[in-house]
């Protein structure tokens, strides 16, 4: 028995008094409605635009260190290009061919020292092939080592940079040599390394083909290390004055692998950071992927906005980086002056605005609390509170005279709307007793009629099919026992034919008499036999082979089953056979059909479970709800709708089940279940 439902009036209070007090307070709810807007959505809204103006700003900073680092990079090779134009305009000279003709190698070595000391080069040289020439040194390799002393000797202007070993620079010049070596400074965050020096030298390598003689080249270059009159050009150039916000610096660096060779990025206040390296993370993403790092690094002892790319020799190898950036202390300092200010002006308008806000909230607050707690008392039964408020025309008190005057109606209507209410919920409580009775019986007949109606229609299906067989069955019988007596002998010959004939005759008997018998079963019973049902599950399988070999269907048996069931063996490979070809339409595309027998006990009583399950397409929950109505086929013109109401009747009428389970996409499962019987009936 359900319990008595509360009167509104309680339910409604108990949900009120679950609220959470703020949600019940008029004063919190206006709080809530000046303030949140003031103290949570600004915020909130300050809060996303200085994130925002802070991605921007990083986004700002970014793009102008990529730009710094565009214009060092630009001056790097107008500087290797106006080298090798320089060298390209001496070796078209017309002193260099004078000289050459004297054939005084002295004083043609003599001549190229001073076109060097006045060029501002470190070396240069006349080769050939054989790497022999005026001042040519003993390099450890001959010229063709280098692609630029190829590409001249092949009558073709280069430059570009290029790796010295150490002997190569002893070779040039022992203070060259002396110049490049370079001791490593322990760095932080660094790859570890066991190397104490860098001896190498980086080298702006430019050479020219001789115009007179095209077997020769005049070859040239200026040493990178320690060169900072380049770094500081590069520096000028990148950073002028008042560049940069104050405070801040820019640098410029030049790599020898991950060793600083050139920079003016200080390791102390007077002492560059000479032989420092660069971090793991940046040698990684530089000369390991060969990227442009863009993004904030820590330079020897400080973060800076940082721009690296990768510098290539000539012979396609990432020997090194040109590096530009600047101090990024000062503008994460002005960003966070800036975050203060905006904090600092917000909660100074806070501060003179809140005040104001909280004393308008109390004017309103006082009245609509007043009305709010006589609203309260008239919920709890007290009819007669009032808000008595007086204060003039303003709104506040003009709502509360109205609710004054509508609170004397309402005590006025509530004895009346009490009487009414009962006397209306005695009438609804007893329409409603009735109709549902009636709604009852009209659905238990509509069911009855349409069975009825049903069960009219399939027998004079039947009829009909019993009449328009039966006859021309009876006279194909009667002439073949003609024809059999006038052939005499002569018919032993064709007693296969015969018996073929007789057994599709038959069968057509056996087809109007299922029809028949699902009309009128109480009168078309046939004989009952006790067999255990696995051999009319072995029986059943070669009727349907034709139509498994059509799919790809894989036949599963496991028939463990040991007790006899009362059905008639017929009956039972009707009903199997039915299941097993809805079963192989269900499987268009192939599948896997299982057959399974075994002994099962329903609800106390001894049976046999047989089982027909399938992997096809499957059947909705409102499919599954009408299929052993009678004419009921999800297969349009190829079936009638009788099959599993036939089947159902049968197993039925032999005190038996049937029961179906199936889900779209994965496929369905018939069970049959049948009562045993006694062994020894």
């Amino acid at each position: 028995m359900s319990e008595p439902a509360l009167p509104p009036e309680v339910t409604d209070r108990a949900a009120k008094s679950a609220r959470p007090p703020f949600l019940s307070s008029v004063r919190a709810r206006l709080l809530a409605i000046v303030l949140v807007p003031m103290l949570v959505v600004l915020p909130l809204f300050v809060a996303l635009l200085m994130a925002n103006w802070a991605a921007r700003f990083d986004r700002l900073l970014i793009a102008k260190v990529n730009g710094d680092l565009t214009i060092a990079h630009q001056y790097m090779f107008t500087l290797l290009d106006k080298r090798a134009g320089e060298i390209e305009a001496l070796a078209a000279s017309a002193e260099l061919r004078d000289r050459r003709a004297r054939s005084d190698a002295a004083a043609l070595a003599q001549w190229l020292e001073a076109r060097r000391a006045g060029l501002g080069l470190d070396f240069l040289y006349l080769t050939g092939p054989d790497g022999a020439g005026a001042a040519a040194p003993p390099l450890a390799g001959t010229p063709r080592h280098w692609p630029v002393v190829t590409g001249a000797l092949g009558g073709e202007r280069r430059a570009g940079i290029d790796i010295f070993l150490p002997e190569d620079l002893a070779a040039i010049s022992p203070d060259l040599a002396e110049r490049a070596r370079i001791p490593l400074v322990p760095t932080e965050a660094a790859v570890p390394t066991t190397r104490t020096e860098e001896a190498r030298g980086m080298v702006l390598h430019v050479a020219a083909p001789v115009v007179e003689s095209p077997s020769e080249a005049l070859v040239g270059g200026v040493l990178l290390n320690r060169n900072l009159a380049f770094i500081d050009t590069i520096n000028d150039l990148v950073y002028p004055e008042a560049s940069l916000t104050e405070g801040s610096r820019g640098t410029a660096t030049l790599f020898l692998d991950d060793v600083r060779v050139s920079t003016n990025v200080r390791l102390f206040e007077n002492v560059r950071a000479l032989g420092t390296r660069v971090s793991a993370v940046v040698r990684a993403r530089v000369l390991g992927e060969g990227a442009v790092w863009l993004d904030r690094a820590f330079v020897v002892n400080d973060w800076y906005i940082s721009a690296y790319e990768p510098i290539t020799d000539t012979f396609g190898q990432r020997v090194g980086m040109l590096y530009v950036g600047f101090l990024d202390s000062p503008f994460q300092a002005a960003r966070k002056r800036t975050l203060w200010l905006t904090i600092a002006g917000f909660l100074a308008v806070a501060a003179l605005s809140v005040p104001v806000f909280l004393r308008w909230t109390r004017s309103i607050v006082s009245p609509l609390k007043r009305m709010v707690d006589t609203i309260s008392a008239v919920e709890n039964g007290d009819l007669t509170a009032r808000t008595r408020l007086t204060g003039g025309q303003y709104e506040i008190a003009r709502v509360s005279t109205h609710l004054d005057d509508l609170l004397d109606k309402l005590e006025e209507r509530d004895a009346r709307l009490r009487d009414w209410a009962e006397e209306l919920e005695r009438r609804v409580e007893a329409r409603t007793r009735a109709l549902r009775e009636a709604n009852q019986r009209l659905e238990a007949t509509t069911k009855q009629l349409v069975v009825s109606e049903k069960l009219a229609s399939i027998g004079e299906i039947t009829a009909g099919i019993a009449h328009e067989i039966n006859n021309p069955v009876a006279v194909i019988q009667g002439n073949l026992d003609v024809i059999r007596e006038s052939m005499g002998d002569s018919a032993d010959a064709l007693e296969t034919e015969f018996s073929l004939i007789y057994e599709q005759t038959h069968a057509i008997n056996v087809l109007v008499g299922k029809l028949l018998q699902f009309a009128r079963p109480e009168e078309y019973a046939g004989v009952v036999d006790y067999h255990v049902p696995n051999e009319v599950v072995r029986d059943s399988i070669p009727l349907v082979q034709h139509l498994l070999a059509k799919v790809d269907i894989r036949l599963e048996c496991d028939l463990a089953a040991t007790r006899p069931v009362a059905m008639n063996r017929t009956e039972l490979q009707q009903v199997l056979i039915n299941l097993i070809v809805n079963a192989i339409h269900a499987m268009p595309e192939g599948g896997t059909l299982t057959l399974a027998s075994e002994d099962h006990d329903d609800k106390g009583v001894p049976g046999v479970r047989l089982t027909v399950r399938d992997t096809g397409i499957g059947m909705s929950p409102e499919v599954l709800k009408s299929i052993f109505d009678p004419f009921f086929t999800t297969k349009r013109s190829e079936g009638t709708g009788l099959g599993l109401s036939i089947s159902h009747d049968l197993i039925a009428r032999s005190g038996g089940c049937i029961r179906a389970e199936s889900t779209p996409g994965k496929g369905t499962t018939f069970t049959l279940w049948l009562p045993a019987v006694e062994e020894d009936i």
